[in-house]
């Protein structure tokens, strides 16, 4: 597991096994994620597959350019790709006002269409030409195909689309994925574990979730690195910037994990196999690093050791070393 980045501006993680590596999320740039994954010695070129686990911007803002470039295929719940190409091509809300005005402006143009038809027709010379499709065809041409807008590209668009469904495990090349339903406000926000099926070793993502429900307690048992959600401190919110419905939203049961409810889990159901634990998507407002991981190791307690139970930091501005077992 390579973290490429975690926090508000943007998320991606590299998961590889094998042959194989999946990118989860690509919530920068293009250039950024390249240029993260240069830095930790990743081949973009190498990535088989992007796995989304939800909507928002910053899981997704590089997304199509990435995908289009590389030539690779996107992994999406049905939900979550509606929702993404909703986000891309918003359409315009008509007021009642504007719809009347169009209804009426479709009647006189009814009203006036066989006049201006038959006007249309008197105006045609005979003599322009020999067949009557050809005077109409010979200037006119060059003409519409000057004035005609230029075609947008579908920003939506990518190579190829594959969907997948919350406990409905699949495979991409030699990595098994297990996607589990999340708490968060998004169309059908997902967490994964990875198996490699040939070195026996999982590995879980399960950030931007506002609890931890009993799905999630059970798909992270057994794992041997699970990055997990430590997003704020509850005083540091509750006092600082952020307007109060925003901070209601972070709060809220599908909003972000603060501290004290990561380490809660750490605590009471966490079943303490991991080799690392990772502490992701802190916030750069409502939260200190000293705080997140003095939390978690309190929870974790005389369960770590050299070999396990190891707590790093995720960060936003630069990548984490690669995890490796």
């Amino acid at each position: 597991m390579t973290v490429l980045a975690s926090g508000s501006k943007g998320n991606a993680t590299v998961i590889a096994a094998g042959s194989t590596r999946i990118l989860v999320d690509a919530g920068m740039s293009c250039r950024e994620l390249m240029k993260r994954m240069a830095q930790v010695g990743e081949d973009p070129e190498d990535l088989d597959a992007i796995l989304i686990t939800h909507e928002h911007l910053d899981h997704v803002a590089g997304l199509s350019v990435l995908a289009r470039r590389l030539k690779i295929p996107v992994f999406f719940t049905e939900g979550t790709h509606r929702a993404w190409v909703r986000m891309l091509t918003p359409r315009t809300t008509m007021t009642y006002a504007k719809w009347l005005d169009t209804v009426q402006r479709e009647k006189e143009a009814r009203a006036d269409h066989a006049p201006a038809h038959t006007a249309l027709m008197t105006e045609i010379d005979p003599d322009a030409a020999d067949d009557p499709m050809e005077a109409e065809a010979a200037e006119p041409c060059a003409v519409a195909e000057a004035e005609s807008p230029k075609v947008k590209a579908d920003p939506a668009f990518l190579p190829a689309v594959e969907y997948f469904r919350a406990g409905h495990g699949f495979s991409i090349g030699e990595i098994d994925v297990n996607p589990f339903t999340i708490p968060h406000d998004a169309a059908d926000p997902c967490g994964f574990v990875f198996h490699a099926r040939s070195e026996s070793i999982r590995m879980a993502i399960a950030t931007d979730l506002g609890y931890v429900p009993p799905n999630v307690k059970m798909a992270l048992r057994g794992v041997d690195v699970l990055l997990l959600e430590s997003n704020h401190d509850l005083e540091m919110l509750k006092d600082g910037p952020y307007p109060w419905s925003v901070k209601q939203r972070v709060l809220s049961r599908v909003g972000h994990l603060s501290n004290a409810a990561c380490a809660e889990f750490l605590l009471r159901d966490y079943d303490g196999g991991a080799h690392t634990i990772v502490l992701g998507h802190l916030s750069e407002q409502n939260n200190l690093p000293e705080l997140a991981k003095l939390a978690a190791e309190q929870a974790i307690g005389g369960r770590m050791t050299l070999l396990g139970n190891r707590v790093v930091l995720a960060v936003q501005d630069s990548p984490l070393e690669p995890i490796c077992l």
